[in-house]
């Protein structure tokens, strides 16, 4: 057996901090930590690391012992402290590989639930999942549900238009000309379950319209996106209920931006009232100006002109007050009008067609309406 070289009951001394605790002066200079052999079945640690390897100290919260004042922690302490590290490490993994509608839900508790309804933030609701993301079959699967058919009845006759729901509770988006004097509307969903609603507001100055559910719950809701962040080019979907073919998918992209569309408002068309509105079965469509040109009839005295989103994605008859929607599944605008060389000319619709120059809404002009079309008011 190997025996000590220092003499029993013989201790080094140190000078002390003047709390009654010894000092360890640093080895002078740094080495890993090994145990030292002192024979059969006993082992010591050597000195602490020096200085400028401490974990403890002065400014570091160090206490009094013999591993503060700047000096190494123990092994066992740097063990006890890796195990948190590693516990943080996997669950940042764990939420990085997460997707789909958790990630919304992430977001929500993130900023306390509240959604803005502000220019060019993003209010969630339905997404696309990660493995379809970026696709038209993967827009359409999320976001159908989320679009809904519209049948408004006026002294005019029956119209067919889309909205957007917005709330679980039956909060739906539309245009102002597709419920535009109607004395009862009806809504269908996806499903095929239908529903009656009430006006909630109206914003005829932007053809927007909000109207309600009555005894709906648990409806899935679209996201509205930020139009703000939209370039030409930009492939998009659109999801509406053409002459009445409800859940109709068509694609294509952002043609252009900023353009100046002129409408008539309350279905005042300066002709028939029933051109303020989406006749299902053929009936005209929604007149519009462009350019100076009116298009699909004349919009009459009353007017009104917003900035719109130019698309190649087919729009018809019934297609106003539904979705224009990015590869994300984000909601960009609200198709509001089409232009159709035959009816232009004063054709029938029912042998008119999209020729690729459909007009939306930008999304970011119905969040800042929000809040006036759920007050009631509007111009």
């Amino acid at each position: 057996m190997t025996e000590s070289q220092r003499p029993s009951g013989e201790y080094p001394m140190y000078p002390s901090y003047g709390n009654g605790d010894a000092a360890y002066p640093p080895p002078p200079s740094y080495q890993p930590v090994q145990p030292v052999p002192m024979g059969p079945g006993t082992t010591v640690w050597p000195a602490p690391a020096p200085a400028d390897a401490h974990y403890g100290g002065a400014g570091d919260g160090g206490g009094d012992g013999p591993y503060g004042h700047g000096t190494a922690e123990p092994p066992a302490a740097r063990r006890r402290l890796r195990k948190p590290v590693a516990l943080l490490a996997a669950v940042a993994i764990a939420a990085a590989i997460v997707g789909g509608g958790t990630a919304t839900v992430i977001a929500k508790l993130t900023d306390g639930g509240t959604a803005t309804t502000a220019g060019g933030g993003v209010i969630p609701g339905t997404t696309v999942s990660q493995s379809s993301k970026g696709t038209v079959a993967g827009v359409a699967a999320a976001l159908a549900p989320t679009i809904v058919e519209i049948g408004a009845t006026s002294t005019a006759g029956q119209s067919t238009g889309s909205g957007v729901v917005i709330t679980s509770d039956g909060e739906i988006v539309t245009n102002n000309h597709v419920i535009a004097g109607a004395s009862q509307i009806k809504v269908t969903l996806s499903t095929g379950k239908t529903y009656t609603a009430d006006v909630v507001g109206t914003d005829a100055d932007k053809d927007l319209a909000l109207i309600k559910l009555q005894g709906a719950s648990g409806l899935k809701t679209a996201t509205l996106g930020d139009s703000s962040k939209v370039a030409v080019g930009d492939e998009v979907v659109a999801i509406g209920s053409p002459e009445g073919l409800t859940g109709t998918v068509t694609s294509g992209i952002v043609s252009a931006l900023d353009r100046d569309v002129t409408v008539a408002k309350d279905g005042d068309s300066g002709q028939d009232q029933s051109q303020g509105q989406d006749q299902q079965g053929g009936g005209r469509q929604w007149p519009f100006e462009f350019g100076g040109q009116q298009f699909n009839g004349n919009t009459g005295e009353s007017t009104t002109t917003y900035k719109a989103l130019q698309t190649d994605a087919s729009l018809n008859p019934g297609n106003s007050g539904g979705a224009l929607i990015n590869m994300d599944g984000e909601i960009i605008g609200i198709n509001s009008a089409m232009y159709s060389a035959s009816s232009a000319s004063g054709g029938s619709s029912s042998t008119a067609g999209s020729v690729g120059l459909g007009f939306a809404i930008p999304v970011n002009t119905l969040k800042a309406d929000l809040d006036t079309l759920r007050a009631g008011n509007g111009s």
